[in-house]
């Protein structure tokens, strides 16, 4: 497998301590910088008001198998089945409202990403699709 990063994060988190668990509901601002030679695969995303961003947790540890979550410190499960960064590969996602698009920065809100974090993929975020109810 050869993953190639696509862009780097921007983010007001300058180590794992400063961000919060969740970022989705949090109003911080973050730039993502597209890398020049994937620019043009920015064409028409700014009318999207949502995206997906997979980033690469490069700070994680990645030989957890079995943790505790916030919410239940009394409870240990498998690491895939809870959102800790600690992961064998650690990827991670945030759907986050696009602000406005200046060549090849995106202004964006609800991350919870560090800075410099590498950025993997982008993808449209589509409530009919991505929305389970």
């Amino acid at each position: 497998m050869n993953l190639k990063p696509i862009g780097y994060v921007h983010s007001p988190y300058k180590e794992r301590k400063d961000a919060p668990s969740q970022g989705r509901n949090r109003d911080d601002k973050f730039q993502i910088e597209i890398l020049e030679e994937f620019k043009d695969g920015l064409k028409g995303i700014e009318k999207r008001s949502h995206l997906i961003v997979l980033y690469w947790l490069d700070k994680s540890k990645r030989d957890i198998l079995q943790t505790t979550t916030p919410h239940d410190k009394n409870e240990v499960k498998g690491i895939f089945n809870t959102r800790s960064p600690a992961r064998p590969n650690p990827i991670a996602f945030n759907i986050v409202d696009l602000d406005k698009v200046e060549g090849n920065i995106l202004h964006v809100r609800g991350m919870d990403a560090l800075d410099g974090s590498t950025v993997v993929d982008i993808k449209p975020y589509a409530k009919e699709i991505d929305c389970v109810e």
